[in-house]
């Protein structure tokens, strides 16, 4: 069964679709739209989340086992069961039909509609009203279909239902009132009958049908666009011929959209790398973690690296810290469990100067479990210092160990040479992964 991370921005409804897919999938799907796990517009624009998508763009999928997807259709098909992407041959094409349909028919013509009345876009009379007929005519096609039919494929729900479901969810809420809606009666039957499925409604909530036509707001399209107005009023200060101002209006009024676009992505951008260093207030430490590293990785672990992390190993300026998957009933093949750690790993890359770890999968298939020790700078559990390295340590429980006790120095042993009795495990060492 699917395990990640979905990286959306709030009431995204190409991310519902994943997302209400994972709901009658059973597929264990954790949401990052909101801080500090993700900022919109600044996590997405970070050269980590680039290397992974790099278009930038949400929602984005990354599994446990680090697999990364995007686009939202792509990533709703993951997660989804049999059931959903159809039962039959038939109706696996009838779906991808359906899917389709929506991404071709009815977003672009939703799209023109109900942008403007949520401010995002401005209005143009004329291709509003062009994307209404087109809607007449989708509505039409829908109608009909759903004459003699509950779903859109077979008798159940499929992501065909749940996709198009989800692509008219602003148009349902935001434009189509019920004069509008009327002669289309088996569409809102079929889309009421969706978003009352409990699994829709996990995600959706109560979805109110709209009442009253939402319309164009000139002055919410004006607050969410305020650097467009900036340029205007300043040429009409600075000169006084009229036939000049008007050159000099085109001209700048040319410059500032893509100037703005490209300053707030290389603000964001040039940010990244200048971002405050987490352990920057942190006083100098005597220990030298990289040293300790070439140490572990060149000479003999338990007579030279061991007996050198205790002779350097500054307690003020470092804690020890023992790590458990919490979900070992979870964990099948090998190969799939060390993937998890390997994806953890790679996730965590800018935190390599200031930490080191030891990660090992104990026992065998369908009967295994994940611990490790972890070296941190500082004294607090470091995944919490920045929302970058917070996506994979709630899914393992933490203790922080005393370095001057016997229960550590016995774990220090055996979590960095894989050998002894793991009393603590009751299962023998099948393989690990090094954080260095």
């Amino acid at each position: 069964m699917a395990a990640g991370t979905l990286y959306t921005f709030p009431e995204n409804w190409r991310a519902f679709k994943a997302q209400i897919a994972a709901q009658y999938s059973g597929a264990h799907l954790k949401v990052a739209s909101s801080a500090p796990a993700f900022t919109f517009g600044q996590t997405n624009r970070t050269a980590a989340f680039l290397n992974n998508f790099p278009l930038g763009k949400v929602p984005a999928y990354q599994g446990d086992d680090g697999f990364c997807l995007f686009e939202s259709n792509a990533i709703a098909h993951y997660l989804s069961n049999d059931a959903l992407r159809g039962a039959t041959p038939q109706a696996v094409a009838q779906v991808l039909q359906w899917v389709s349909f929506a991404d071709s028919e009815i977003v672009p013509p939703a799209s023109t509609w109900v942008f403007p009345t949520l401010g995002i876009m401005q209005f143009n009379k004329q291709a509003t009203e062009q994307a209404k007929e087109d809607m007449k005519k989708v509505l039409t096609v829908l109608n009909q279909h759903l004459n003699t039919r509950t779903f859109l494929v077979g008798e159940r729900v499929t992501l065909a239902d749940i996709t198009v479901a989800c692509s008219m969810l602003w148009l349902f809420k935001q434009v189509l009132e019920p004069s509008f809606r009327q002669p289309y009666t088996n569409v809102s039957r079929w889309f009421l009958t969706c978003v009352n499925q409990p699994q829709f409604k996990a995600v959706l909530g109560e979805v109110k049908l709209c009442e009253k036509m939402a319309q164009f707001d000139a002055k919410k399209f004006a607050e969410l666009q305020p650097k467009k107005e900036a340029p205007a009023k300043k040429e009409k200060a600075a000169k006084e011929p009229k036939p000049q101002e008007k050159k000099e209006k085109k001209k700048e009024e040319k410059k500032p959209e893509p100037e703005e676009e490209m300053d707030d992505c290389d603000a964001v951008l040039a940010a990244e790398p200048k971002a405050k260093d987490p352990f920057a207030e942190l006083p100098k430490s005597t220990f030298v973690m990289d040293e300790f590293k070439r140490k572990y990785s060149n000479e003999d672990t338990e007579k030279v690296a061991v007996p050198h992390f205790w002779e350097h190993f500054d307690p003020e300026g470092y804690s020890i810290w023992y790590c458990q998957y919490k979900y070992p009933d979870e964990l099948t093949e090998v190969f799939k469990s060390c993937n998890l750690i390997s994806g953890m790993f790679q996730r965590l890359d800018k935190l390599r100067k200031n930490a080191f770890a030891s990660v090992l999968l104990f026992g065998a298939n369908n009967d295994s479990s994940i611990s490790g020790l972890w070296v941190f700078r500082g004294q607090k559990l470091a995944f919490t210092l920045s929302q970058d390295w917070q996506i994979d340590y709630e899914s393992y429980d933490w203790r922080k160990l005393d370095p001057t006790s016997d229960e550590c120095k016995t774990m220090v042993k055996e979590y960095f040479t894989w050998e002894g009795e793991f009393k603590h495990v009751g299962k023998s060492v099948n393989q690990g992964k090094i954080f260095k």
